[in-house]
């Protein structure tokens, strides 16, 4: 230990100032918990209390019993994947080249990325079910409306999440192609697409997964899919119905991940674990 006291001096040395600002920054964490906790009325005995009504809740769900009314639900439950489907595939073509326009080792222009960035931004700050909401009043109800609800919502995430991959990737590539003679357009072609490809597919599949269940929630306003079965259900407190229809949910999301989980290891050159 004296060796490495006096090989390594600093990292044994007593940072009063960090310490303290450690605990400055835990100290100003909890207060703005406790703050929450304050304005948020939180009551545990309220939760203690409610304990009894979500017992009798959940005893409801059972046994699950369709009442011949899976055939709907499962045209239901198809509707919602072609949602998600859709409404994912739209953002990511669609926001494919806008990230590379958004990208600094591509456009140079600080006004041009910067602007596409704050248009990300805004494009991903509104949630998936105000998009649903806004776009049912301009198309009217139904699955297209949850469709362009998911590509608005999503084409935000993916221009950052794809502009970034494209700002990670190795010059060394881009260089090789522009010593060689390349154009601009030759470096993004060949240097660029190839390297941010198998990422880009793997968050595309990713957020197909994760669209599933958006697609459900905003079926509830009336979207499209099997959410809009959902509310009906709970609303008339037809809890076998609901039940069958939660496990239709958590066996087609269960699936969506198996294979997309394997595909995402496929895409990036990796083996899949086997557990």
């Amino acid at each position: 230990m004296e060796g490495l006291r006096a090989r390594h001096p600093d990292a044994f040395r007593t940072n009063g100032r960090g310490r303290l600002k450690a605990a400055a920054f835990v100290g100003a964490i909890l207060a703005m918990a406790v703050f929450a906790l304050w304005a948020l009325d939180f009551n545990p005995q309220r939760m203690w209390a409610g304990l009894s009504r979500l017992g009798l809740f959940f005893s409801l769900l059972f046994p699950p019993d369709a009442h011949g009314r899976l055939p709907a639900f499962a045209q239901a439950l198809g509707e919602t994947l072609a949602i998600a489907f859709l409404g994912t595939l739209t953002a990511a073509v669609v926001a494919f080249p806008f990230a590379f326009l958004a990208a600094k080792n591509v456009i140079p222009n600080i006004f041009v990325h910067f602007s596409l960035r704050r248009v990300f931004d805004v494009s991903r700050s509104v949630d998936t079910l105000i998009w649903a909401l806004m776009w049912i009043n301009v198309v009217g109800l139904g699955p297209f409306a949850g469709a362009l609800a998911i590509a608005c919502a999503d084409f935000g995430a993916f221009g950052k999440l794809f502009s970034e991959a494209i700002e990670a990737t190795d010059r060394k590539a881009s260089e090789g192609v522009t010593a060689s003679g390349g154009s601009a357009l030759h470096r993004v072609r060949f240097a660029l697409v190839p390297q941010v490809l198998p990422v880009i597919a793997s968050q595309v599949l990713y957020f197909f997964e994760s669209n599933t269940r958006s697609a459900t929630i905003i079926g509830i306003v009336g979207a499209g899919g099997i959410g809009a079965y959902l509310t009906e259900l709970i609303r008339t407190l037809e809890m076998q119905q609901v039940s069958v229809i939660i496990l239709m949910i958590l066996a087609t999301v269960a699936a969506i991940d198996f294979v997309s989980s394997r595909l995402r290891f496929a895409i990036i050159g990796r083996k899949a674990p086997t557990a």
